[in-house]
Order: structure tokens, then C-alpha cells, then sequence
């Protein structure tokens, strides 16, 4: 018996009552216990568990004989642990709620990345470019289910959470939660970036009126065997059945939630976030109206079934986006509470917020909490200066006493405060409230703790003439016995013969101090407010005055960069230890939203604290402000400015580059920022000769721009660099090349396995887009578009259908080690790259002919053809003009007419061919037999002057008995014009108008 074996014995006989838990293995030789297993009232291991240990082992790497580490083997095994996986998610019908909770991040992209691959997404294609209407149901609906997990965890994310501090026992797990924490950021970095694909791809999944299929076990299982091969899988039918109206009403509820994400910087998006959200609540709304089976999971039902949505959450997001945008109306009869309340505050109608406030003493509809916040937005205009609301604040206090009296809590401060000195007013609005909120069927209870009220009043109140007041409300003889009330009027006349009639008169309501927690916290809120240096220096003093502690924590989204963090809190000095914090991470915001003038206010206050006590610390600073700078004109740049940089901006930059200044604390992102301005305005020259050794081989970005701008700089000359330029691809292979990691857990279990970007590269994939996205000088995009076509060219190893590009030439043509490049995401590079430079410039021929031909090699042909009709138009004034024949090739033109015939569109076909050097009468012939043609046949005829093809046109329309067309190319062929005997100018010249003119129809087609 094995070592292994025993111990699961030893188990079970230790424990007789515990089920022996099912190992991973067990499923894998028994294909129907997953099921079996499944079905169990509670599996062990759940789903969740099942679905962690399937893609463990099927990403465990192998070993050579080299005793290298190699990628996992697509073998049998490791595909039926993947299958198995995706099963157990179609058992649990893809729902993303409990799949959410179960799984991490990276372990839930794999699984939903195997549900693309199996459900046959074509890869290295946006989701964006696919027309869902077209695709197989449970492609579409892989695709949509992909992008819902993209979009929800976009949004979980921005949910702060509260960070767990590891125990003794666990620090030596930081390195691993380090790791599961890099890769988590990377792959929400990646989803962010691609937020508005996916949210394009919901918005395109709204159009759809047709039901969708999503991928059931049996399916899954189809796959797996024979019968995929006759198409089941693909039918309209096989699969989990999801309505049109449960897939629109989850869109709705999942756009609504990014986009009321996107609403704290972008307002209009509340607006969007509101559509949303009511489309949500009518299908919602129409679902039960109907009493059809509409398979929503609501948090108060219990029907776990494949569309879910949380409709307290749902009526919290209404509520909110209503209140935001306004959209409330106070006489609606169907507005909640909260609505109504908000839009009185707008309308400045007071007292209707006051009536709102003693009806809901009586139905106690609102939450505490609400009613509070609202009288803590009153006395905050109240300190802001705002005249007139004194008395509206001290009537909500009033109502919030009364309510915490009806359910028993203990009277909040202010109104005590408030009691120390009350106006005649004061107390009959009390005495009104108190009454008001007894009118309906009042419980035992209520009257009791009513009557406590009274009594604390009586004993509270100073003045005699108050309390006879109290005393003589009707309210105080019925809520009071007999005994009580005799009490009390002995304890008032008692303390009414101990007055000092001459004692100081109290303060006010509002003169009376709060207490030191309450200034702290609203000088804390001034100090996340404020954006003015010596406004926050003033705050910072008096808030050390009060307390001893760290104020640059009062706000969790302040963040210094962490290669700054230590020289930070260092500074001895606790006041200016959290200055310089403070004004350096609210500076970093302003940039980040480009507010470039506080921002410069903010960091020069802090150079001239920082340049006092630091030598280090100001050279921080005076690199910051240099980055604040570059930031401020690329951004002027980016709006239309043609303005250089100052020669004071362009030597600063220099200065940075060439500094060397030991232990001094650098972030990289600074050398990139200026990398990428130096090749912006083509200091090629200074990159590649004055850039010290030293900060080529630390900074990464550096390094790059070196690289690039040695290249771009040969490249205009007689003889193109060859020795450049391959140290540039190598340096991009290595970035787009992936290795395989595996983690141990302190147990010593091997981990999930992770494919990730090789660790040879200079830096991420990821980042190196980033940066890609940071530069505009049209060379520099050229040279890095012909390299990765290139690359593209030679991981996909399809000669026929090869994408085209300037320079090909001093990229080598063959790659050593071409299974390591990740195949996917050399793809989708060339395709971000191609499309980032044409948003910086939409008319440049060789970038749109690029564009074209990736999207002609991923068999997208009507997209193709958008983009070479394009390239056409922008080098012929909207072909008004001859398209050069360096744009129109004879490769462009025969992709051209293969997109049209994938298209069916037979007619432009035969067109096309006659643009050819030779016209391709075998192909035109071919096309013109066709009779299924989807363009419009016969209006193109006058757009042919090839004399032969016109000849074969009424051939065919004659031998079919169609005389109606036989006679429009007849016409056609009859123009004096197209007669062989005229001269060569006259027949050349009838061509080019009858080009330029198809040319403009088509570009009104596919435009």
C-alpha cells in the first residue's frame, strides 16, 4: 500500500462518518461520475474546487530532457481537464455570481478563455469586430459571457477593500499572494484598457431579437466526441435556451453598473447608467407582468437559474442615478421616498423636506442613517455660510429625535445641545411633532417612550414659563400617569428655587464648541477638499495640535509613488512628513485628470518645503515637475497644438536623461515620459549618441526609445540598417514571448499554472503597449507597425495571405525560437497598434492598407474592404483624381475582389478584374455566371468599358432569356466611346471616368 493510500485509510478510520472526498484523477477514468458527482446534495469537492484542480493539472509544466521547464503539452489529458472544468461551469449555468466568489481573477480568465477557444471565437479578433448576429448561438453567447465577467469585474474592483495583514504564520505566503496580486493587476489593467470593446460588444448584444443558446454539459460533451462533427453543437438549438429578454435585461443591468462606475469622472455617464437601469426594471417588470418563465435569480427568490441580478442592488442603483441626474419629480406618485426627499433639496423647498421627515415618523420608511445624512448636508451648508438654514436644521434635528424616541435609542447630542437654550418655537414644534407622529394607531411602546420624552424635556428646559408649556400639552396628561406627572412637577419646582438668576446666559445652539473629534473630523474633510497649499499647511497644524497621528492617511486614495514612499516617511518630522505626502499626492491627481495649473501650484509648494531639508527629496520634485511639464504639452499636443516645446522644456528632459545622481530614488515612468517626447519631436540624434550607458540598461523605456530612434534614423537613407533594426526585434520578440510559472503553496502542493509574459523581456507586454499609446511621430509608428507585421507574418506562417507594410525589409525573415512568441498576442498588437495610429492620423495610405489587410487575413471582408477603399480615396481627393498605383497594387486589387466574391457580390467582381495590369476575364466570366449576386447587378454595367466582358454579359443574359438586361448592357456597349476604333487617349480616357465613378459608388456602399 502506498504512502498516499494509507493515509487516505488512516482518514477515513479516524473519521467513519466523513465521506471520503473524490479525487480530480478519479474523474478522468470514469466519464460519468462528473455528473453523478454533481447531483450530490453536498459534493465534496464543490464546483469551485472541482474547477481549480482541473486547470492545475492541466497547466502543470513538463520537463525536457534538459530538465527545462516547458509550457503545459496539448495532449489528451490536459484537453479533457479543461472539458471537465468548463463542465462543471455549465452545471452551475454560468453563473457569474457564484463562479465570482469562488474563483480568483487569473484561475476565472482562464476558464472563460477556454470557453472562447472551445466555442470556436476566432482568435486574435477584437470582440468588437465580430458581428454577433452572425456567429453560432454559443459562440455569440461565449463571447458576451466573456465580456459581462470583463465589464462586472471592472466594476467589483473599484469596490474598496479592506487589506488583511498576514500573520507570523503566513509570511512566508507573501511572495505567492505578491504574484496572484501582479497578475491580477495586469489582467484588470488589460480588461480596463479593453472596457470600451466590451461594452461596445453589450451594446451590440442589445440589437440582437433572437434567443441565444449558452453551453450545457451535453454540449460540452459533444464537442468531445464524433458528433461535433455534423454540426449539433453549432445548430440554433443546441444548448441552455436564454431568451432575448433575459439577455437584454442583464446588458442593461451590467452597462448600467460600468456606467455609473465611469459617472465619478465622467457625469453624462449617470445618464447613460439611468437608461439602463430603467430598460432593466421594465424587462424586469414585463417578465413577472407576463408570469413567463423568466429566469432571474432575485435576492428574495430561490431559483438559481442562468441570468442573475440583485434587485436591492438594482433599486440602490435606480435610486442613486435618479438622484444624480435629476430625474425626480416630487408630485410622482410612484418616486420612493428618497427621490422625493432629493428633489426638494434641489428645488430649495425646505419645509416640504420637513413635512417628509414627520410623515415618516409615522411609517417609518426611511432608514436612520439617510435621515442623518441629510441633516449632516444641511449643517455642512450651514458652516459653508449658506444664510436661512439654521432653523431648518435645528426642525430635522428635532424630527431625528422624535423618530430615535418611537424606536427606543438614546436622544442623539445635538439634540441635547439644543436644548440648553430653545426658542418658544422650538419647543412648540416639537410638541407638534410629537403629536403627529402618534396619529396613527401608536403601539404601547410608542406611547411609553413618547412620555420619556416629555419628562426629559421638563428636566432639560431652564426656562419656567417652557416647561408650563410642556406641562400643559395635551400629549403630557395622556402619555404621563397621574403619579408621574406629580413627580416631576415637584422635581421642576425644586430646581426652579435654586436658580442663579444671575448666572451667564448659555451660548447658542450653533456657539456651543464641538467636541475635539468633531473638528478633527471636519478639518480632515477640508483637508481632502482643499487644493491649496497654504490652505493644507494651515489645516495640517492645527489638526497636530489636536492629535498625534498620521494625517497623510485620512484619505486611502492618496498614493505617492512606492520608489518615493520610503524617503517619505522618513522625514523625522511628523507635520512635514505628511505635508510633503499630502501635496504630492493630491499634485499626482490633478495631473491624472489634467489639472495642470493646481497641479503646478501643488508641487512647487512642496519643492520649496522639500529643497529646506533634502537635497533628495528636491530632485524628486524638480523630476516630477518635469514630468508635469512633458504631461502638459503632449496634452496641448494631443488637442491641436503645433507649438514645439520651449528649448527650456527640451533641455530639462535632456538633463534627466543624462543625470547621475547615486541612491536617488527614480520612477521609470518619468524616463518613459521623456523617452517618448524625445521621439515625438524626433531628437533621434541625441537618443541614440548622448544617453549615458548606464541609464540605457536600468530603464527599460530607454532602452527602447535607443533602439527605435537608431532605427527610424537609418531608415530614410540609401541603404537600410539591418544591425539596428535586429536588435529592436529582438528586443520586441522577448516581450512578446511567454514562459511558465508554477507557485507552491506552504504545504508544498504545486499551484495553478500560469502562462505568462516571458520575464526575459526588457518589460510587459502590457506596458510596452502603454507605451506604444504614448507616441505619435509617424516614423516611429511605421517602424513599429512594420515590425510586428513581420512578426504577425511569421507566427501565423501563411504565405498566401500575408499583411503588408512599409520597410519589411530589415526585419529578419525567420525566428530561432518561434514556439515561445505568443501567437495571440503578437495578433492582437498589430491590430491595437494599427488602430491607435490611425486615430492620430485617419489618412494615412499605408497604415489604412495595413488595417485592411489584417482585417482581409481574418477573413473580415466587408471591413477589408471599408479600409482599402479608404487608402483609395485619401490619395485620390475622394477619387477624383487617379489612385496611385503604389496604392492600388495588384495584390490590393485581387484582395479587393476577393472580398466582394466572399460577399456574393459578383458584379463589383467582374469590375474589379478590369482594374487589373491584365484584365482577369477568367474570373470576371466566373463571377458573371453567378445569379445569386447580392449587389446590384445591372446598374453596375455602366461603370464596365472592357468591350469583351460586355460581349460575355449579353452572351449570358441572352442564353438566360433575360432581355431586360440583355438590353441595358447592350446600351452599354453601344456608347461611341468604348468603340475599339477610337484612339488609345479616347478609350483611356472613357476608362478612368467609369474607375473614378465606381470607385464613388462603392465608397457610398461601404463608407
Amino acid at each position: 500500500m502506498s504512502a498516499e493510500a494509507a493515509d487516505r485509510v488512516a482518514a477515513v478510520n479516524s473519521r467513519p462518518g466523513t465521506p471520503l472526498q473524490t479525487s480530480w484523477f478519479e474523474f478522468l477514468l470514469d466519464a460519468s461520475l462528473l455528473e453523478k458527482h454533481l447531483q450530490k446534495q453536498n459534493p465534496d469537492p464543490v464546483p469551485v474546487q472541482l474547477i481549480v484542480q482541473f486547470l492545475e493539472q492541466a497547466s502543470k509544466p513538463s520537463v525536457n530532457e534538459q530538465n527545462q521547464v516547458q509550457p503545459p503539452v496539448d495532449n489528451r489529458r490536459n484537453r479533457t481537464l479543461k472539458l471537465l472544468a468548463l463542465k462543471v461551469a455549465a452545471h452551475m449555468k454560468w453563473d457569474l455570481d457564484a463562479l465570482e466568489k469562488g474563483l480568483t481573477i487569473p484561475v476565472l480568465n482562464m476558464l472563460l478563455n477556454e470557453l472562447l477557444c472551445v466555442s470556436k471565437v476566432p482568435p486574435g479578433v477584437k470582440h468588437v469586430d465580430l458581428d454577433l448576429s452572425t456567429l453560432p448561438p454559443t459562440t455569440a453567447m461565449a463571447v458576451i459571457i466573456y465580456n459581462r465577467w470583463a465589464i462586472r469585474t471592472i466594476v467589483l474592483s473599484s469596490f474598496p477593500e479592506k487589506q488583511t495583514k498576514p500573520g507570523p504564520h503566513q509570511m512566508n505566503m507573501l511572495s505567492i499572494v505578491q504574484q496572484e496580486k501582479e497578475m491580477t493587476d495586469n489582467i484588470l489593467t488589460v480588461l480596463k484598457e479593453q472596457s470600451a470593446d466590451s461594452i461596445s460588444v453589450l451594446e451590440g448584444a442589445l440589437c440582437l431579437k433572437k434567443d441565444f443558446y449558452v453551453h450545457t454539459m451535453r454540449t460540452l460533451e459533444l464537442l468531445a466526441s464524433d458528433a461535433a462533427a455534423n454540426g449539433e453543437t453549432e445548430s440554433s438549438t443546441a444548448g441552455l435556451r436564454i431568451s432575448a429578454d433575459e439577455l437584454h435585461c442583464q446588458a442593461h443591468y451590467d452597462l448600467g453598473g460600468i456606467f455609473f462606475q465611469q459617472g465619478s469622472t465622467d457625469q453624462p455617464a449617470y445618464v447613460k447608467a439611468r437608461d439602463h437601469f430603467r430598460q432593466t426594471k421594465e424587462l424586469l417588470k414585463r417578465g413577472q407582468n407576463q408570469d413567463i418563465t423568466f429566469t432571474f435569480y432575485l435576492c428574495q427568490l430561490d431559483s438559481p437559474l442562468h441570468v442573475h441580478l440583485d434587485e436591492k442592488r438594482l433599486t440602490g442603483y435606480w435610486n442613486a442615478c435618479r438622484a444624480l441626474t435629476g430625474d425626480s419629480d416630487p408630485s410622482d406618485s410612484q418616486a420612493s421616498p428618497y427621490n422625493q426627499i432629493n428633489s426638494f433639496i434641489r428645488a430649495h423647498n425646505y419645509q416640504a423636506v420637513i413635512e417628509s421627515f414627520i410623515k415618516d415618523n409615522i411609517t417609518r420608511s426611511l432608514p436612520t442613517h439617510f435621515r442623518r445624512s441629510v441633516l449632516r448636508e444641511f449643517m455642512y451648508k450651514v458652516q459653508q455660510g449658506e444664510s436661512g438654514l439654521e432653523e431648518v436644521c435645528q426642525k430635522l434635528c428635532v424630527c431625528n429625535a422624535v423618530r430615535d424616541t418611537l424606536e427606543g435609542e438614546v436622544l442623539n447630542v445635538r439634540f441635547q445641545q439644543l436644548l440648553l437654550r430653545p426658542s418658544k418655537r422650538i419647543i412648540d414644534f416639537i410638541l407638534e411633532v410629537c403629536s403627529r407622529s402618534l396619529e396613527k394607531n401608536p403601539t404601547e411602546a410608542h406611547k411609553t417612550n413618547m412620555g420619556y420624552l416629555l419628562r426629559t424635556l421638563c428636566e432639560s428646559l431652564e426656562d419656567q414659563s417652557l416647561v408650563f408649556l410642556v406641562s400643559s400639552h395635551k400629549l403630557f396628561a395622556e402619555l404621563l400617569s397621574e403619579d408621574q406627572r406629580k413627580v416631576l412637577m415637584e422635581q421642576m419646582r425644586r430646581k426652579s428655587a435654586t436658580v442663579n438668576l444671575s448666572a451667564k446666559p448659555l451660548p447658542s445652539f450653533y456657539d456651543i464648541p464641538a467636541s475635539a473629534s468633531v473638528n478633527i473630523g471636519q478639518l480632515e474633510q477640508q483637508l481632502i477638499l482643499s487644493l491649496e497649499p497654504r490652505r493644507i499647511r494651515q489645516i495640517l497644524i492645527e489638526l497636530h495640535g489636536m492629535a498625534e497621528r498620521p494625517f497623510w492617511r485620512v484619505n486611502s486614495k492618496w498614493e505617492v509613488p512606492s520608489d518615493y514612499i520610503n524617503v517619505i516617511l522618513g522625514i523625522k518630522d511628523s507635520l512635514t512628513k505628511d505635508l510633503v505626502y499630502i501635496l504630492m499626492a493630491k499634485g499626482l491627481h490633478c495631473i491624472s485628470i489634467k489639472d495642470f495649473a493646481h497641479a503646478r501650484q501643488l508641487f512647487s509648494a512642496c519643492l520649496e518645503l522639500v529643497t529646506e531639508f533634502s537635497p533628495k527629496l528636491r530632485q524628486v520634485m524638480l523630476n516630477e515637475m518635469l514630468l508635469l511639464d512633458v504631461r502638459a504639452h503632449e496634452t496641448q499636443t494631443a488637442e491641436g497644438s503645433r507649438e514645439r516645446p520651449p528649448s527650456d522644456l527640451v533641455s530639462r528632459v535632456r538633463g534627466y536623461l543624462e543625470m547621475r545622481i547615486h541612491d536617488l530614488p527614480l520612477r521609470q515612468v518619468v524616463g518613459e515620459e521623456c523617452v517618448a517626447f524625445m521621439l515625438n519631436w524626433r531628437e533621434n540624434d541625441y537618443l541614440t549618441l548622448q544617453v549615458p550607458q548606464s541609464l540605457v540598461m536600468n530603464n527599460p523605456y530607454i532602452k527602447l526609445g535607443q533602439l527605435l530612434a537608431s532605427t527610424c534614423k537609418e531608415l530614410p537613407g540609401p541603404k537600410e540598417s539591418r544591425r539596428t533594426a535586429k536588435e529592436l526585434w529582438e528586443a520586441v520578440v522577448q516581450i512578446c514571448s511567454v514562459s511558465v510559472q508554477h507557485k507552491r503553496s506552504s504545504d508544498g502542493r504545486v499551484g495553478l499554472i500560469k502562462h505568462r509574459e516571458s520575464s526575459m523581456g526588457i518589460l510587459h507586454r502590457s506596458k510596452f503597449i502603454t507605451f506604444i499609446k504614448k507616441l505619435r511621430e509617424p516614423l516611429v509608428l511605421t517602424t513599429l507597425i512594420s515590425l510586428f507585421v513581420r512578426l504577425h507574418s511569421i507566427v501565423r506562417d501563411d504565405i498566401v495571405n500575408e499583411v503588408t507594410a512599409e520597410h519589411l525589409s530589415i526585419w529578419p525573415s525567420t525566428l530561432a525560437n518561434i514556439q515561445a512568441v505568443d501567437v495571440e498576442a503578437v495578433a492582437v498588437t498589430v491590430k491595437e497598434l494599427v488602430s491607435y495610429a490611425l486615430t492620430l492620423n485617419p489618412n494615412n495610405q499605408s497604415w489604412l492598407i495595413t488595417q485592411a489587410d489584417i482585417y482581409f487575413v481574418t477573413n473580415q471582408y466587408s471591413a477589408a474592404l471599408n479600409f482599402y477603399l479608404q487608402a483609395g480615396a485619401v490619395s485620390s481627393d475622394f477619387f477624383t483624381k487617379h489612385v496611385p498605383p503604389d496604392v492600388y497594387t495588384d495584390q490590393v486589387l485581387k484582395r479587393m475582389i476577393k472580398c466582394c466574391s466572399m460577399m456574393n457580390c459578383h458584379t463589383q467582381v467582374a469590375v474589379l478584374c478590369q482594374f487589373l495590369r491584365e484584365v482577369d476575364y477568367m474570373t470576371a466570366f466566373k463571377a458573371l455566371q453567378e445569379q445569386n449576386s447580392h449587389d446590384a447587378m445591372d446598374s453596375f454595367y455602366d461603370y464596365i468599358w472592357d468591350v469583351t466582358i460586355l460581349e460575355y454579359l449579353t452572351h449570358i443574359h441572352h442564353k438566360r432569356g433575360e432581355a431586360e438586361k440583355r438590353q441595358i448592357a447592350v446600351k452599354a456597349i453601344g456608347q461611341s466611346e468604348l468603340n475599339t476604333s477610337n484612339p488609345e487617349e479616347v478609350l483611356q480616357l472613357a476608362a478612368q471616368k467609369r474607375k473614378k465613378r465606381f470607385l464613388q459608388a462603392m465608397a457610398k456602399l461601404y463608407f
